[in-house]
Parts: C-alpha cells; sequence; structure tokens
C-alpha cells in the first residue's frame, strides 16, 4: 500500500496543478467574482466531470482502503493530466496572468491542501492518505472559491492601500479636470477620439485599452498621473449596480459623457432600468455646473435626463437642442457629415472611419472638445485622423482579403450596425460570429434577430459554436439566406480558415464580429 499511495501522489502533483491552474484562469476571467464564476461553472459543470468522478472515487478510497482503488486512482489521475493539459492549449485567447493576486492564491491553496495531507497523516495513518489527496486534487474544481473568499480580507486591505494612493496622486495635480466617460457600449471609442481631438491643446491622460473598473482606474492613475496633465479622460465599466458610483468616488469626475444604454451585460444588471440607474450614477457624482453630455439619439438617455441640471445633448440622427450631425454620407474610404453647434457655427467633417453609427461617438467627442473652447473649423483636422479603437471595427488588409476586426463588439446595436457596414463594401462578404452572450433570458432572441439583419448583408456566414448558432441560423434562413452558405464550425480558426478558403475572384471581406474569451 505505501508504494500505491506514493504512486498516487506521484501523479497527484501534475495533476492537482493543471487543474487548479485552469480553474484559477477561468475565476481571472470571470473577475475574480465568485457570483460569476458560480454561474459560469453551472452552465459548464460536464466539462470538468472527470474531477466529479475523481472526488467520488477519493471519497470511498477513504472509507475503503484498497490497492485496487489505488490503481484506479492513477488511471483517473492521469486522464486528469492529459485532459487539463489539452485544455490548458486549447484557452490561449487571454492567458492566465501570474499577477501577485493569483500569486497569493496560489499560496493560499497550497497551504490549505498541504494542511490537510499533513492532518490526515497524522491522525488516521497512511491508510486514507492516497483517497484523501484525490479528493484535493478534484476539489480543485470549486477550491478557487474558497481560496478567493479566504484571501478577501487581504485582497480588500490592499485596494484600499492603492486606492487612497490614487486619491492623492489626484489632488497632487492642481486644476486637473476629470471627465468620465461611460455607456453600454461606445465609451471605449469616445474615450480615444476625445483624446485624439484635444492632444494638441491639452495635457491629455486616458486609461489605456479597456481599462475601466475601479482597479484599473487605480492602475493608470498610479502609474501614468503626471504633474502637468490637465485632463483625465477615464472610461468607466460596470456589470452591476453601483459600480459607476465606485469610480466616481474614487476619481469625482468634473464632466461626464453617457455615449449610449442598451440590453447589455443583462445576466447581471437583471433589468434594462438598473443599467440605466447604472450609467447615471455617473451624472449624480457630478459637482454644481458640472456638464453631461448625452446621446439624444438613444431612447433610455432621454427617458432619463429630465432629472439632470447642465445637460449638453448630441445627435446623429434626432433634431433637438445642443449638437448635431446632418447630410450623413458613408463609403468604403471613409464618412463625412456636418455637424452644427448650438451656437449655429457649423462645419463639414471627413474622417477615416467607416459606417454611420461612429457619427453619434464622434459628435460626442466634437461636442465636449467644442465646450472646451476648440472651435469646431479648429477639430476638422484631428478629426481626420481619428482611428478606430482596437478590434472596434479594424480594418487590416491582407493582399486580397480585408479583415474588419470587430472582436470587442458584443451588443445587439453594435452587431447590427457592423453588419450592416459590411453591406457597404463590394466583393464577396464573409460574417465570422460566436454571436452575443449575457443577454440574460432574451440571449436567444437577440441572437435570431442578429441572423435576419445579417442574411441581406452578406455572401457567406460562419458560425463558430453550437449553442448560439441555432438562434442565429433561424434567423438567417427565416429571411431566405442559402443554407449552404451557412457554416457551423466549432472553434475559431476553424471559421476563419473556411472563410479564407472559399474560392472568388472578388476581393474578400471578412467580418470579425465579437470573439468571446475562453471563459464561453
Amino acid at each position: 500500500m505505501l508504494i500505491s499511495t506514493l504512486l498516487v501522489a506521484a501523479l497527484a502533483v501534475p495533476a492537482y496543478y493543471l487543474a487548479m491552474r485552469y480553474n484559477m484562469h477561468m475565476l481571472q476571467l470571470n473577475g475574480y467574482v465568485n457570483t460569476t464564476h458560480l454561474r459560469w461553472l453551472r452552465g459548464t459543470f460536464t466539462h470538468q466531470w472527470l474531477l466529479m468522478v475523481g472526488f467520488v472515487l477519493g471519497l470511498v478510497r477513504v472509507l475503503l482502503p484498497s490497492v485496487a482503488l489505488d490503481v484506479v486512482e492513477c488511471v483517473v489521475l492521469v486522464l486528469v493530466i492529459l485532459v487539463y493539459r489539452a485544455m490548458k492549449h486549447l484557452n490561449t485567447k487571454i492567458l492566465l496572468a501570474y499577477t501577485p493576486r493569483v500569486r497569493r492564491m496560489v499560496a493560499t491553496d497550497l497551504v490549505i491542501c498541504g494542511l490537510v495531507v499533513l492532518l490526515v497523516g497524522l491522525l488516521a495513518g497512511l491508510s486514507p492518505l492516497s483517497g484523501a489527496i484525490m479528493m484535493l486534487v478534484s476539489a480543485q474544481l470549486l477550491m478557487c472559491l474558497l481560496v478567493n473568499l479566504v484571501n478577501h480580507p487581504v485582497e480588500a486591505g490592499i485596494n484600499r492601500h492603492y486606492i487612497n494612493d490614487a486619491k492623492r496622486k489626484l489632488a497632487e495635480v492642481p486644476g486637473l479636470k476629470v471627465l468620465g466617460v461611460t455607456g453600454s457600449y461606445g465609451k471605449t471609442s469616445v474615450k480615444f477620439y476625445l483624446q485624439t481631438l484635444l492632444q494638441d491643446r491639452f495635457n491629455v491622460l486616458v486609461t489605456p485599452e479597456s481599462y475601466n473598473t475601479p482597479m484599473g482606474v487605480v492602475k493608470t492613475i498610479r502609474g501614468q498621473l503626471k504633474p502637468t496633465d490637465e485632463l483625465f479622460i477615464c472610461e468607466m465599466g460596470a456589470r452591476c449596480v453601483g459600480e459607476i458610483k465606485e469610480i466616481c468616488d474614487i476619481v469625482h469626475p468634473d464632466w461626464g459623457v453617457i455615449t449610449s444604454i442598451g440590453p447589455q451585460h443583462l445576466e447581471t444588471f437583471h433589468t434594462i432600468e438598473n443599467i440605466k440607474s447604472t450609467k447615471f450614477e455617473l451624472g449624480d457624482a457630478l459637482p454644481a455646473g458640472g456638464l453631461l453630455f448625452l446621446n439624444g439619439d438613444n431612447e433610455y438617455i432621454q427617458q432619463k435626463a429630465p432629472g439632470y441640471d447642465n445637460v449638453v445633448f448630441y445627435y446623429a440622427d434626432g433634431d433637438g437642442d445642443g449638437y448635431r450631425a446632418s447630410d450623413v454620407s458613408v463609403s468604403e474610404t471613409g464618412t463625412e457629415f456636418t455637424v452644427t453647434a448650438p451656437d449655429g457655427e457649423s462645419e463639414r467633417f471627413r474622417i477615416r472611419l467607416i459606417g454611420a453609427h461612429n457619427v453619434i461617438n464622434v459628435v460626442g467627442a466634437i461636442a465636449v472638445a467644442n465646450k472646451l473652447g476648440i472651435p469646431l473649423r479648429d477639430l476638422l483636422v484631428p478629426a481626420r485622423r481619428l482611428q478606430p479603437a482596437e478590434h472596434r471595427m479594424q480594418m487590416r488588409d491582407h493582399g486580397q482579403v480585408t479583415i474588419i476586426d470587430d472582436a470587442y463588439n458584443s451588443n445587439p446595436v453594435g452587431s447590427k450596425a457592423a453588419v450592416e457596414t459590411l453591406a457597404l463594401f463590394h466583393g464577396t462578404r464573409v460574417l465570422v460570429t460566436p454571436g452575443m452572450v449575457e443577454l440574460g433570458d432574451e440571449e436567444a432572441e437577440y441572437n435570431r434577430k442578429f441572423g435576419t439583419y445579417a442574411a441581406s448583408c452578406c455572401d457567406y456566414v460562419v458560425l463558430v459554436g453550437r449553442t448560439r448558432a441555432v438562434p442565429i441560423r433561424e434567423g438567417l434562413l427565416a429571411e431566405g439566406f442559402p443554407e449552404e452558405k451557412c457554416i457551423v464550425c466549432d472553434r475559431l480558426e476553424e471559421g476563419l480558415a473556411y472563410a479564407y478558403g472559399i474560392g472568388t475572384e472578388e476581393h474578400k471581406y471578412i467580418l470579425l464580429e465579437n470573439d468571446l474569451p475562453d471563459n464561453y
């Protein structure tokens, strides 16, 4: 029994590491939020059935010591090693980041497991040890949740220190104006448009990439804020009620922009009313006299706007008081439109961004820049330099193929706009998409509608993944889209390979619409 127990222990080391690593990775992708991770586990429980079998086997082995059961445990542990090694190689979109927090969690996990092995050995001897080890390997399915809970006071203390340090750094920059930007979609684009329009006149700091969580904002302030900065453009994201207020309590915005409100992250917000209230937490945080820039085309924003003073509306379609775009013209090479300010100043803008849906975000940025004292005519040149934000309708030419990378788009409005933009191009148009997620009970219906929009805009549709392919395919076929041109693949690589392989003499445009991380 000693030899069989040692063999189980030897195999348990790599099995423990791989199972822990996978589940820690998924917890990181789920934002270290236990409730979100539990919801993910409920949806994917069967993917890790081997650990559940291992746990039951280990329990039986603890109760019924047997060399034969040790042999079975060895077989299960070898299978765990093979399966989780394969999963490690498959999950490559966003790799596990070994941050100090992850390292602390790994240390806590090791301490807990080590103590359990030590206690079992001291109290019960060698006999049940291999069963206990098997159970600890299998427990990695849920251990990251326990570890996250145990470490919570420490992590909260560390975060509190960083937040106070960021507040101190903000207070040390005299005259710094903080501009908060939030919205269900469009906030990252507006943030970078503002940077491009304003950086010739002001020293501007923006939160990089898609940093829009409290600790992402804190990291930006602590690492990048300089005494000479004049404007801090802070993107604010949220998945739950109260999260915009949390960021506002750190940065205390002077002005705010709400780019849009729509059905996104409904699994955590539950209702559109909660989304509206959360986005307007930015308006609640503004000081007296602080300007609140609002997308006047958005019906949900219009519903909430009457409760706020100092509102500045901007429109791409509407016709109210504020900044208005008119005479919009879209082509394969760019977009043109006229902007009229509330004081009557009017200029014709030309930007290289493709698609009419960009106009509302650009007009919002122009409105802010104009209110900061920059005349519309002085914004004409910087507007021509506007670039799409990373992975948002980003064009990449590869000879006869152009990739339109819209991988970070996952909302109903943006997805509809993306396929409508694809329809503008002359050539073979291919849509590659896994569909949209986190839309709650209406997710299937939103994906079905997406299929109906795409039907008239694409020549081929490649659906990635089986679950959301069903409603999108239903929508496509309901609109008469040819069944033989609607392909379903398991992985993105297969989908792109199929799209590249489509035989045609025309230039090919491949729209990559949304790319889900590995926890989907």
